[in-house]
């Protein structure tokens, strides 16, 4: 099952949980054991797995990102967002999460997060959930 997730990002550059919402999609799908695709069809966007308990962790990745890439430097691209497309190629734009008894099988701290690096602006987030569904009680496996 393929569905979409849409998302207003508010700041320019931004870690948005979108865990929550995977979940649901994931529910959504009947499947109770297989994986979760996602990818982000954006060339300035991008997705990452790591801690959703402390909102400092976010804002020191975006933090050590603009160190690595500063906004202000000496970019070809005309249009003026060379470090988004930078740091978006850094992020990825995609990431699979096994499924298991229906839920996303992330660990105890983990979140996933939709990675905004030129916003703010309304981004797409695609979620395929492949796998079996549950099996009923009196059917063979």
């Amino acid at each position: 099952m393929i569905s979409r997730i849409s998302v207003f990002t508010r700041n320019r550059e931004a870690l948005e949980e979108i865990t929550h919402r995977v979940g649901e999609a994931v529910r959504r799908s009947g499947v109770d054991d297989g994986m979760c695709y996602l990818f982000v069809p954006h060339t300035t966007a991008g997705v990452v797995i790591n801690e959703n308990a402390d909102p400092s962790v976010g804002r020191d990745i975006l933090s050590q990102f603009d160190s690595m890439v500063p906004s202000k430097g000496h970019y070809q691209h005309l249009e003026g967002n060379a470090p988004a497309h930078i740091k978006a190629t850094m992020v990825g734009t995609s990431a699979a999460v096994p499924v298991e008894k229906g839920r996303l099988a992330l660990g105890r701290w983990q979140g996933i997060f939709l990675a905004e690096f030129d916003g703010p602006r309304e981004r797409d987030i695609v979620v395929q959930v492949i796998g079996a569904p549950p099996v009923k009680r009196g059917e063979a496996s």
